[in-house]
C-alpha cells in the first residue's frame, strides 16, 4: 500500500547569506567584498560567507586557511551571535502574523505551514513574497524562499533562485520536479550517499523512481524507504511549532594545537562550564555525554559515555568528559575540543499527526 499524501502549503524561508549579510549591513565598508565570518587565515572555522566570497569557492565549515588561499582579498569579521539573534527574532515575528505553525531550523531559516492562515490568503506564493518584503522593509537583509506541498520539496525549491528570489512547485508538478533534479540536490543526500548512488547507476530523481522499494532498502538500509517516498513527492512530516531539542553542545578551537592531555584537561573545563550554564538557562539535564576531538589533520573522533542519571553540573560533565579524554592515546596534536549532551530530558514520545487534504 502507497503511504497517504497529505496536501499542504509549506513555505521555506531562507535568509541569504544571513550572518555575513548582517556584518555588511552593520559596516557598509564591507559591502560588497568577499568576507568570512569567524576564522581567520592562520586558525578556525569559517561560519559563513558572503555571496562575494562563495564565488571564489568559500563555504561554511571551510578552515580560514583554505578560504585565505582560495580568496586572497578575503575579510574574516568576528561573529556577533547576539546581533544575529536579534534580528531572527525580528523576522520570526513577522513569521507569526501569518501562522503559528513555525517551526525553526536554525537562526536565519524555518518552515510555515500556512495551509490555514491568519491573513486567510489562499495563495502561499502571494504570502512568500509578502513575508520577504516585510523582512526587507523591517531588516534591511533579503530572503529567499521556497513553496510546494510538503517541507522537502519546499527546501529544495528555495535554494532555486538565490539569492533574493523565490520558486513554486505546485502540487501537479512535483513529480516531474523531483524526477529531473541531479539526486545530490536532494535534501539530505550527502558527498558520500551520492556517490554510493552514482555507482548504481542513480543520477537523477529518474533513475531513482526507477529502482523498487526492495532494491533501495537493500541497497541503502533504512534510508532506502525513504528516498522511495520523497522522489515521488511523499513526505508527510508536518511543521513542528515546538522541535524538541535533541542536544546541547559546547565547543572551543585554539589558536595553537593541543599536544598535552593535562592542557586539554584546562580547556575542558571551561568548555564544560559554558555547557553548563546553557543547560541551565533553559532548565536542561542529560545522560549521555559526548567528547568531540578534531585534530590538526581535520580528522574528527567522539567518544561518548551514558550516565544513568541525568546531569547539568559542570563538575561532573568535566569529570566525564576527562575521562572520556583519557580513554585512549591522541592519535595526533587537537585543534579542537568540545562536549554535547545528548539523552535530554526534553524528548518525549512522537505523537501521531492526522491532517485533512486541502486544495493548494
Amino acid at each position: 500500500m502507497e503511504p497517504v499524501v497529505l496536501q499542504r502549503k509549506i513555505i521555506h524561508v531562507d535568509m541569504d547569506a544571513f550572518y555575513a549579510s548582517v556584518e555588511q549591513m552593520d559596516n557598509p565598508l564591507l559591502k560588497g567584498k568577499p568576507v568570512a565570518v569567524g576564522g581567520s587565515e592562520v586558525r578556525g572555522v569559517v561560519s559563513a560567507a558572503s555571496y562575494e566570497a562563495r564565488k571564489f569557492g568559500v563555504r561554511s565549515a571551510m578552515s580560514g586557511y583554505l578560504a585565505k588561499k582560495l580568496c586572497p582579498e578575503i575579510i574574516f569579521v568576528r561573529p556577533h551571535f547576539d546581533r544575529y539573534k536579534e534580528i531572527s527574532k525580528k523576522i520570526r515575528k513577522i513569521f507569526h502574523d501569518y501562522t503559528d505553525l513555525v517551526e525553526p531550523l536554525s537562526l536565519d531559516e524555518a518552515y510555515l505551514d500556512v495551509t490555514q492562515n491568519k491573513k486567510g490568503n489562499p495563495s502561499a506564493t502571494l504570502i512568500a513574497q509578502e513575508i520577504r518584503q516585510r523582512i526587507f522593509e523591517e531588516t534591511g537583509l533579503t530572503a529567499s524562499a521556497g513553496i510546494s506541498v510538503n517541507k522537502f520539496v519546499a527546501k529544495i525549491a528555495s535554494d532555486y533562485n538565490k539569492p533574493n528570489g523565490q520558486k513554486t512547485i505546485n502540487p501537479d508538478e512535483v513529480e516531474l520536479f523531483l524526477e529531473a533534479l541531479d539526486i545530490k540536490k536532494f535534501y539530505g543526500i550527502g558527498k558520500v550517499t551520492a556517490e554510493k548512488m552514482y555507482q548504481h547507476g542513480i543520477f537523477t530523481g529518474k533513475d531513482l523512481k526507477e529502482r523498487t522499494r526492495e532494491y533501495l532498502e537493500e541497497h541503502f538500509g533504512k534510508s532506502g524507504g525513504h528516498y522511495y517516498s520523497i522522489v515521488r513527492g511523499i513526505h508527510n512530516s508536518a511543521v513542528k511549532p515546538n522541535r524538541t531539542t535533541k542536544s546541547v553542545a559546547a565547543e572551543h578551537t585554539f589558536n595553537t594545537n593541543l599536544t598535552s592531555e593535562v592542557f586539554m584537561e584546562e580547556r575542558l573545563e571551561r568548555i564544560a562550564a559554558e555547557l553548563s550554564k546553557r543547560l541551565q538557562k533553559h532548565k536542561i539535564s542529560g545522560k549521555t555525554v559526548t567528547l568531540k576531538i578534531k585534530y590538526s589533520d581535520f580528522t574528527l573522533q567522539t567518544r561518548s559515555k551514558t550516565l544513568p542519571y541525568f546531569i547539568s553540573d559542570k563538575s561532573l560533565i568535566h569529570e566525564t568528559a576527562k575521562e572520556l579524554l583519557y580513554q585512549e592515546r591522541m592519535k595526533d596534536s587537537v585543534r579542537l575540543l568540545g562536549i554535547s549532551l545528548h539523552n535530554l530530558n526534553t524528548e518525549t514520545k512522537k505523537s501521531v499527526v492526522v491532517q485533512l487534504k486541502f486544495e493548494f
